[in-house]
């Protein structure tokens, strides 16, 4: 048998990539699909020509269900070194993403793949999806991002709650909470989630890419070193390329088209740079 890829790549001309977790039915994260994870995070990141990136599962069963179970006996002595580590290293990878990243939660998401979710910036889920963490009704708990990555989402009360029932929950639940952002009718969250990037990979990727930043390291900064951060982020965009476009479009009452990748600066004569 054919084995799976694990996770696929493409990239839209319009700037939209998508990555999709590919070990159906179930998608669940092995040592494989954790390399091929960073392998492709790292392609991402360096590639200017990505905009926004959409994160999905293969087929309409999971998103992602978890962990492979299978794996365990292999990796249950030193479990953080051989499985726990490397997970968290490749949430990370998707976290640290220089571009919008939005889950397209297009069935069960559950265990690790409510983690991959949760270093999202968005999520989208099918109205007919679940998603939780039970992790603790097997004796342990999420131990790749889950306890701080939802808490920070949600709030610790909410977060509790999950994390000690190990609870899944269906998608107007989580949309209530506030773990998803949207919900989409049944089939169409790929969709969904498609239409929202396509939307902001017209928007200015410099800015984008430092709100984004911006927000995820807000968490581990006082005030005074956000202003600062805040502020050296704002001259780097109000002296880069995109704010001649944003200035010319507004006086001239029509949209903006903003073309400048992350890194271009003004007067540059790279591609999607503004002379």
């Amino acid at each position: 048998m054919t084995a799976p890829p694990y996770v696929r790549y493409e990239l839209r001309e319009s700037g939209v990539g998508i990555l999709t977790l590919d070990n159906p039915p179930l998608n669940l994260t092995t040592l494989t699909t954790l390399d091929r994870l960073m392998t492709a995070c790292r392609q991402i990141a360096g590639d200017e020509s990505v905009r926004v990136l959409v994160v999905t599962g293969a087929g309409d069963k999971a998103f992602c269900a978890g962990s492979d179970i299978g794996e365990f006996d292999s990796v249950r002595e030193d479990v953080v070194t051989h499985k726990l580590a490397r997970e968290n290293e490749a949430f990370l990878a998707i976290e640290e993403l220089p571009m919008p990243v939005i889950a397209a939660l297009n069935g069960a998401t559950l265990g690790g793949g409510g983690e991959i979710a949760l270093a999202c910036d968005i999520r989208i889920m099918d109205e007919t999806a679940r998603i939780g963490f039970p992790e603790v009704k097997l004796g342990v708990f999420p131990g790749s991002g889950g306890v701080f990555r939802l808490a920070r989402i949600i709030g610790p009360a909410s977060a509790y709650e999950l994390l000690y029932t190990g609870d899944v929950i269906d998608g107007p639940a989580a949309y209530r909470i506030g773990l998803v952002n949207r919900l989409a009718a049944k089939g169409r969250c790929l969709s969904a989630a498609l239409a929202l990037a396509e939307t902001l990979a017209k928007r200015p990727a410099l800015s984008l890419s430092l709100i984004r930043a911006g927000v995820r390291d807000s968490f581990s900064q006082t005030t005074r070193e956000a202003i600062k951060r805040t502020l050296a982020d704002s001259h780097r965009v109000f002296t880069g390329p995109d704010i001649d476009e944003g200035v010319s479009a507004f006086f001239a009452k029509r949209p903006a088209v903003f073309t400048a990748g992350r890194s271009a600066k003004r007067g540059s004569n790279k591609k999607g740079s503004v002379e």
